[in-house]
């Protein structure tokens, strides 16, 4: 996998963003003491759970494949002039 500009943001804005998705879509109530790890995993399950991203294949499958994948989902939805795309 190719690293992407600016990733460790943009994970940082998908979990903020996953997070409310998630919430809304009343599926989930996010706890303050869950790991940003669990939070990674279970927002990427969802949104491929939903169809929103493809998964990974089995062997990629982990933390860093998942915070990629989280990365570019998010960075799809931010406007094309966002700071954390340019």
């Amino acid at each position: 996998m190719k690293k992407i500009k600016n990733e460790t943001e943009l994970v940082k804005k998908a979990i903020r963003v996953g997070m409310i998705y998630a919430q809304k879509r009343g599926v989930v109530k996010f706890e303050a003491t869950d790991s940003a790890n669990e939070k990674i995993e279970y927002l990427y399950r969802l949104l491929v759970h939903d169809n929103l991203i493809q998964p990974l294949a089995k062997d990629q499958l982990g933390i860093p494949g998942m915070k990629h994948k989280l990365a570019i989902w998010v960075s799809k939805q931010l406007p094309k002039d966002h700071p954390l795309l340019q």
